[in-house]
């Protein structure tokens, strides 16, 4: 290989992944040029010309590292040609006419060729506007083509000429008559465009991978095909689901909203039913498992004889959370994600903080109000933590997975008026706390596999709270995935049966 760096290669796409860095050099050292020319000019500021002369050569190199990083990391491809032919072109103007300012500014080119000052002022302004148009061009290739315009106001939108902005998907909404849905129009779509259509677009196709067509799905990207028809067990796109958060082939990526257990069990029943186009709910066959998740996206309209649960919690709305408190939370190490972004609901996730203990959880105080989903699974949280907990009133999802929480702790969780989900895997709670918990109510899945729970216990509960899905036990191929998960995101894991 003759030039190992001018094709996809992993130092390739190594060193391409410098470019978000390399890129901000040129654009605040070219703005800041513009900014101290203009008030040079107009004796605003006292500076010299060889100072701005230096501050554009910083964003000539600044320009030229950014353009070398830039073409490596689209070696790797997934991205639209013609807007990533765009952007490249934009760049290369960019560094070339920073250089020309530069040279022309110099003294020594100055002193020697007089007249070329004459084209200094064009050169920078060219830059300069090149600058802009690959900015936007970039964030359009790596977060879509209507990242800068997605939430653009309706008036300003007008004075634009851009088409009124679409409903952006943040939760499926509740399906009138589940039976009649149609699963891939009415359940796997919305939840693909929800949590996967973001990075696997028209406009960005991570992996070469498209996900907001059927037929642009089924063929898949540079991994193979995204799913095999009736084996969701050897599909890529749910394994990648079920691999840890922190891994580099997980997805969504890490620090992303992420598909809860009831959102992987769907779209696995409809690739395990042959992944049709225009089956409807009625016409495929569903485990406990998936007839709970199905109720859960009615509307009053129960899947078969159990209890309907649409989350209350999604209804809420409450007021955003202070930046200045997020900010804490993120240097404590933790992950804090948007669940719902017109409802300011939050979620947020300790995978990365293993060490976060019972006296940080105060953290979490100034965001009780806004927190839906806690991650706490992994850390050194015990019972004392849980008190400080029990005061969230719109926590619905919690994970306590592999801590070292007992029946004294679960005792406060009582109080938590909108908990739904609670994943207890590997601790010690008993058969006591089990039955202390499942009374409450509103209550719909908990986790207990590897806890200090029986299985008469699990018999017990689920016959006297029928609507509670109790998880104690896991086959074979559900065990597997469930240890490379990490945490409660098995799918098919099922209660042993009473």
């Amino acid at each position: 290989m003759p030039y190992p760096f001018l094709q996809a290669s992993g130092w390739a796409i190594f060193i391409g992944r410098f470019h978000p860095v390399f890129v901000h050099l040129p654009i605040g050292f070219i703005i800041l040029a513009a900014l101290l020319e203009i008030g040079r000019r107009t004796g605003k500021v006292n500076i010299s010309q060889s100072a701005i002369s230096f501050i554009l050569f910083l964003s000539a190199i600044g320009a030229t590292l950014a353009c070398i990083a830039g073409y490596l990391l689209s070696l790797g491809g997934g991205y639209d040609e013609e807007l990533l032919n765009d952007h490249k072109w934009q760049g290369i103007g960019v560094a070339a006419f920073a250089w020309i300012a530069w040279l022309v500014k110099s003294e020594l080119l100055r002193r020697f060729v007089p007249l070329l000052t004459k084209i200094y002022i064009p050169a920078f302004a060219i830059s300069l506007l090149l600058t802009m148009t690959a900015g936007h061009d970039g964030g359009s290739l790596t977060h879509g083509e209507d990242y800068l315009t997605q939430y653009m106001p309706a008036p300003l939108r007008n004075i634009a000429g851009l088409p009124p902005a679409q409903e952006q998907v943040i939760e499926i909404k509740p399906i009138a008559n589940i039976q009649e849905a149609v699963v891939y129009k009415d359940i796997v779509q919305p939840i693909l465009e929800m949590r996967c259509v973001q990075c696997h677009n028209a406009s960005k196709q991570k992996g070469d991978l498209r996900m907001d067509q059927l037929a642009l799905l089924q063929k898949g990207g540079e991994s193979g095909p995204a799913f095999i028809a009736g084996k969701s067990a050897e599909s890529d796109m749910i394994k990648r689901c079920l691999l840890p958060e922190s891994d580099d082939d997980h997805m969504p990526p890490k620090g992303k909203p992420q598909l809860t257990n009831e959102q992987i069990a769907l779209l696995s029943w409809w690739i395990d039913q042959g992944a049709a186009a225009d089956k409807k709910v009625a016409e495929l066959k569903a485990t406990e498992e998936v007839k709970k998740a199905l109720t859960s996206l009615g509307s009053g309209q129960s899947s078969g004889n159990e209890a309907t649960s649409t989350s209350m919690v999604l209804n809420v709305k409450v007021p955003a959370a202070r930046e200045t408190d997020m900010e804490a939370l993120r240097k404590a190490g933790l992950i804090v994600n948007a669940v719902s972004q017109d409802l300011n609901l939050l979620e947020v996730s300790a995978v990365n903080a293993p060490n976060f203990d019972d006296k940080q959880i105060a953290l979490l105080s100034n965001v009780s109000e806004q927190i839906a989903w806690l991650k706490l699974g992994k850390t050194k949280i015990s019972d004392a933590g849980l008190k400080a907990i029990s005061g969230f009133k719109n926590l619905s999802k919690l994970h306590l997975e592999h801590t070292a929480v007992t029946d004294a702790g679960l005792k406060e969780l009582k109080n938590l008026p909108s908990l739904e989900y609670l994943n207890l895997v590997d601790t010690k709670i008993s058969d006591a706390g089990l039955e202390n918990i499942a009374s409450k109510k509103g209550l719909r899945s908990v986790y207990v596999w590897q806890s200090a729970v029986t299985d008469s216990a699990v018999s017990r509960v689920s016959k006297r709270h029928p609507e509670i899905l109790i998880v104690n036990g896991m086959n074979e191929a559900a065990i597997s995935k469930f240890l490379k998960a990490g945490d409660s995101t098995a799918l098919k894991a099922t209660a042993k049966a009473p």
